[in-house]
């Protein structure tokens, strides 16, 4: 975890809630201010730094606690604030977690419940304040295109890569399906020399066997049925630029002898045409499968190997750098949010452990997608870990699965509970609260809490 020093600010104009707050907090944080009302608050913030704000809804000078919550939202945006109400109802307590609060107590105070919410959100702003590091770290040792991982095998492949752009290699990127081999690629290019020249990618699996001709090296008009104009190939499109080849090891042999005879004499010409084109093309290619088994069961060429591999580049498996996994899941979480116009979204501890601790045959691309999913399926801003994918939450054989806490335990019971007994009445909140035996009240704040409205 991080060591960085938490300070907890407590806002009350009543002397006692302040005092009795900062003496039973006082071994939940390294250190405990307090402020009577918003004017001395936000003094406080301008002289020191804190990583929690409890704050009273109302306070009787100036401001209120909600409004002094925004204000300092503004230029401390991570910074959590928990919002003490004894006042109306649940509704404004509601209101000030659709503000930005990070969860609400009610008076009179209970102690215990306060200090769990003290150290879920002490925990809540650890976690932020690691991937920012990462971050941080990341910008500083030179982020390559879109590729994130901080990570000691992503350095290496970073490494690599700065190694490497400024030649005219050839280069085989190797690495399981969802790896990130074309992102690579493309940072090859655009470190390179070539990089204001075009970038053209081709699938070489998905490409018909009658078609993969015409597509890496074009052909004239008439030249077959169909072909009703000129049309360039992907060597011509690429010419002074890149041309990557993925799943090159999906060539057949007479494809394969085609592109060894345009590695080696770099010239070629269109199918149906005479020309002789010459190509200034860098070729980088990419596999998920091992080129050294193709080579021994005869179906790819040793010879090709050794043009299109001079350098290779070999890709690890997300498993193989589980450190990066939650840099990735905070950037999949933003980037998905603002796409999907969502508000920003975290996960919870266990919901992260269970991601970190996953297999991931899918490697990246697989992480994508589930975060997609649960930003678009999931309501609350938390992400418990009872709402990722049931595949991903299932223990190995023989393994069993802990939460951190026995409270982290209880909560994911209740709030499944809960969210069964909804459904169990068509959503009515009356019949659900007396299914449940528990007031409307209780079953509106515990909605609130665990985001199920």
């Amino acid at each position: 975890m991080n060591s960085e020093p938490f300070g907890v600010l407590i806002v009350d104009d009543e002397p006692n809630i302040r005092s009795g707050l900062a003496k039973g907090l006082a071994g939940d944080a390294d250190r405990v201010d307090t402020a009577a009302n918003a004017s001395d608050a936000l003094g406080q913030f301008t002289k020191e730094e804190y990583q929690l704000v409890i704050v009273d809804v109302r306070l009787n000078c100036g401001m209120t606690g909600i409004e002094l919550m925004q204000r300092i939202h503004e230029s401390h945006p991570q910074t959590p604030v928990i919002v003490i109400t004894a006042h109306g109802t649940v509704e404004t307590a509601v209101q000030a977690m659709r503000s930005g609060a990070f969860d609400f107590v009610l008076k009179p105070l209970d102690l215990n419940l306060v200090r769990q919410q003290v150290r879920k959100a002490r925990e809540h702003y650890q976690l932020r304040a690691e991937n920012d590091q990462l971050r941080s770290r990341l910008v500083d040792s030179g982020e390559i295109a879109n590729i994130i991982g901080n990570g000691s095998a992503m350095q290496d492949v970073f490494q690599q890569i700065r190694q490497v752009a400024a030649t005219e290699a050839t280069v085989m990127i190797h690495g399981e399906s969802g790896t990130g081999k074309e992102l690579i690629a493309r940072a090859l290019h655009d470190l390179s020399d070539r990089s204001q020249d075009p970038f053209v990618a081709v699938n070489l699996g998905a490409m018909p066997e009658s078609l993969l001709e015409s597509e890496l090296f074009g052909h004239e008009k008439g030249s077959f049925s169909g072909a009703s104009r000129q049309k360039p190939g992907c060597f011509e499109q690429a010419s002074e630029g890149t041309l990557f080849l993925d799943e090159v090891t999906e060539m057949s042999p007479k494809s394969q002898v085609d592109l060894l005879r345009v590695l080696e004499s770099r010239q070629y010409t269109r199918v149906g045409g005479e020309q002789l084109m010459h190509s200034d093309t860098r070729v980088i290619s990419a596999t998920n499968r091992s080129v050294a088994e193709l080579i021994e069961q005869g179906s790819f060429r040793e010879d090709l190997l050794y043009r299109l591999n001079i350098i290779p580049i070999e890709v690890p498996p997300l498993r193989g750098r589980r450190e990066d996994i939650p840099l990735l899941v905070e950037h999949f979480l933003e980037s998905f949010c603002k796409r999907h116009h969502r508000e920003p979204k975290r996960l919870s501890p266990a919901a992260m452990r269970i991601l970190t601790d996953a297999p991931w045959p899918g490697n990246v691309r697989q992480l994508r997608n589930v975060i997609e999913r649960i930003v678009i399926t999931c309501d609350g801003e938390s992400i418990h870990a009872d709402e990722l994918p049931l595949d991903l939450r299932k223990p190995k054989p023989g393994e069993i699965t802990l939460p951190n806490s026995l409270a982290e335990a209880v909560e994911g019971c209740e709030r499944q509970t809960i969210e069964l007994a909804l459904r169990a009445c068509d959503l009515h909140r009356e019949r659900t609260a007396v299914t449940l035996g528990i007031s409307v009240r209780t079953l509106h704040y515990k909605m609130g809490r665990y985001g199920l409205h």
